[in-house]
């Protein structure tokens, strides 16, 4: 049964104060990877815990980690798919709804974003640059941090059935070959060239999307990008520390 103490009140869930996007003046857009790429966390495995720990209240913290440790033996793809069929049956307006409420606590905390990459975020909006989050998450995780950043979202697309409810399986998946794919599509829509485009990411199954545009840039220490990065000049950025309280994330 659902905790009715759970944060829903709307000044527990109202967004924080956004960033005002000036209108572009050349077309050129900068992509960033989320978790551990702008944000320090994992966004899916943090939400998870918030959802049956406090919104559902229906799970110990140990109970809530089993099914992320689950995933945790499986190829990425597979734990991607394995992390959404958590959700089945559950109403788009209700994780949207949960989804505000963790991100208003989610951002209490004070080494949320990481600031080397959030500077670059700045300077590349303050030059008119379209700003773009791309995922393998999902909106009630992403469209709040979109809103504080004023950034479009290209994420996975969860599929609703007739009764209007999650069904377990996706309409996109932006892990995988879906990432590039995904990128190519937006950036074709916008109008704007891979080569005028920088992105940020921070592990190796980011690498088709490094290598697609202009200005990559490497986050953290991942040793394959790392090796890349070297041998042909790109830039590179400090990566996320790690959090104590989590455990090995996987790569949902």
């Amino acid at each position: 049964m659902r905790n009715t103490t759970a944060p829903r009140s709307p000044d527990r869930t109202k967004p924080p104060r956004r960033f005002v996007h000036p209108a572009a003046t050349t077309a050129r857009a900068a992509l960033f990877d989320v978790d551990q790429t702008l944000v320090q966390a994992k966004t899916m495995v943090e939400f998870w815990r918030f959802w049956t720990i406090q919104w559902l209240a229906d799970r110990t913290p140990e109970e809530a980690d089993l099914p992320i440790r689950s995933l945790l033996a499986l190829p990425r793809e597979e734990a991607n798919l394995g992390y959404y069929r958590l959700f089945r049956g559950v109403a788009p307006e209700e994780l949207a709804a949960a989804g505000r409420a963790w991100f208003a606590d989610f951002m209490t905390g004070d080494d949320t974003l990481l600031p080397g990459t959030l500077l670059e975020l700045l300077r590349h909006r303050a030059r008119g640059d379209r700003i773009v989050l791309v995922s393998g998450s999902m909106h009630a995780c992403l469209d709040p941090l979109a809103r504080l950043l004023a950034a479009d979202v290209l994420c996975t697309e969860q599929e609703v059935g007739a009764d209007g409810r999650f069904t377990g399986h996706l309409d996109r998946s932006v892990v995988g070959p879906g990432r590039l794919r995904t990128v190519r599509a937006a950036l074709g829509a916008w109008g704007i060239e891979g080569a005028h485009c920088s992105a940020y990411a921070d592990h190796e199954t980011d690498l088709e999307l490094l290598h697609a545009v202009g200005d990559p840039v490497v986050v953290g220490d991942d040793p394959v990008l790392r090796a890349v990065a070297e041998d042909r000049g790109w830039r590179r950025l400090p990566g996320a520390m790690s959090r104590p309280r989590a455990a090995a994330p996987a790569r949902v």
